[in-house]
């Protein structure tokens, strides 16, 4: 075969260029000095016969042969990073490493306690949590950045036929009042009852909060009825807030499981409401799968499954096969 007119190294420093935005950036990520980087980009621009950046302005814009190339060095290095992931694993777990991903509720409340006992048996494997919307952690999970990743909202469609998508818990979303709210010492609420609460949510243009209203809406509420007399900006600032009598909210269950078992929030019964969303377990079938991976699939995941995921049933089968 012939001489290849680029190295490894050279597309590291393209890319890491791009990720930086500046030639100097891009130097100092790397540990080398920016003359060394302007020359390999030189050099490459000289192997390829083609300019790679427009020089013009004052960061670095790839040109159209530069963004054809970029292109072809992402999905190249994602490779060589499988490729060693993949000889890692010939040490039995006594290394590597594991990339996982999560949207905001479940990375927040769900994913330590996971993490935690895949520690417990794995302490050799370093781990990884990403915490980012359903959108971004769908892309990363097809570009190789993320092993598997367990997600809540809907994926972009592109994105359904590429990766394996498998049903894997119930999230409950409930109604917490502060635990001296009149309404407290009723037995049962009514859907009628929630509309003459004032409501502490997100703020109205945040993703989860346009998730959670669907999810109301879905279950019979009229959330345009709904008052709301507060937004803040993360679900911890709400919890915080009922627990000082500001308002009512709907919260994750997951979330508030702490607070429940403490008594210092309410969650009563809304006759006719129930509002659940399901969680998802995504990776992509068509990519390596290292020995990390496999091993949280089978330790970790069935322990958090709700019953009726194919996760929690194949791993049922499992022992009793073994038994």
């Amino acid at each position: 075969m012939a001489d290849l007119p680029f190295t490894l190294d050279q597309l590291r420093i393209l890319h890491a260029i791009v990720s930086e935005g500046s030639f100097k950036k891009a130097a100092d990520s790397l540990y080398v000095t920016q003359p060394a980087v302007s020359l390999q980009i030189q050099n490459l621009e000289k192997q390829l016969e083609v300019s790679l950046f427009d020089r013009g302005g004052r960061k670095a814009q790839l040109t159209e042969a530069g963004r054809l190339l970029l292109s072809y060095c992402e999905r190249i290095l994602s490779q060589c990073q499988e490729a060693c992931r993949a000889l890692d694993d010939l040490h039995d777990l006594k290394g590597g490493s594991l990339v996982i991903g999560a949207s905001q509720t479940t990375g927040t409340y769900l994913m330590p306690r996971m993490i935690g006992l895949f520690r417990q048996k794995y302490p050799d494997v370093a781990v990884q949590l990403q915490v980012h919307s359903t959108r971004r952690t769908g892309w990363s999970i097809a570009n190789g950045q993320i092993d598997l990743a367990i997600i809540g909202g809907e994926l972009p469609s592109e994105l359904n036929e590429l990766l394996q998508v498998v049903p894997y818990a119930s999230d409950e979303l409930a109604l917490v009042l502060p635990v001296k709210h009149p309404l407290s010492r009723l037995v049962e609420l009514t859907k009628e009852d929630l509309y003459r609460l004032g409501f502490i949510s997100l703020d109205s243009q945040s993703t989860t909060r346009k998730m959670l209203d669907q999810l109301l809406a879905r279950s019979g509420l009229d959330v345009q009825r709904l008052r709301i007399e507060m937004e803040l900006n993360s679900l911890e600032a709400i919890k915080n807030a009922v627990q000082s009598g500001l308002g009512a909210a709907f919260l994750p269950v997951v979330s508030i499981e702490r607070e429940l078992t403490a008594g210092t929030v309410h969650k009563p019964v809304v006759v006719d409401l129930q509002v659940r969303r399901q969680l998802k377990l995504i990776s992509h079938p068509a990519r390596y799968c290292s020995r990390a991976a496999e091993a949280f699939r089978r330790d970790v995941l069935p322990v958090f499954a709700s019953a009726d995921s194919p996760i929690r049933q194949n791993r049922a089968v499992l022992v009793d096969g073994n038994g």
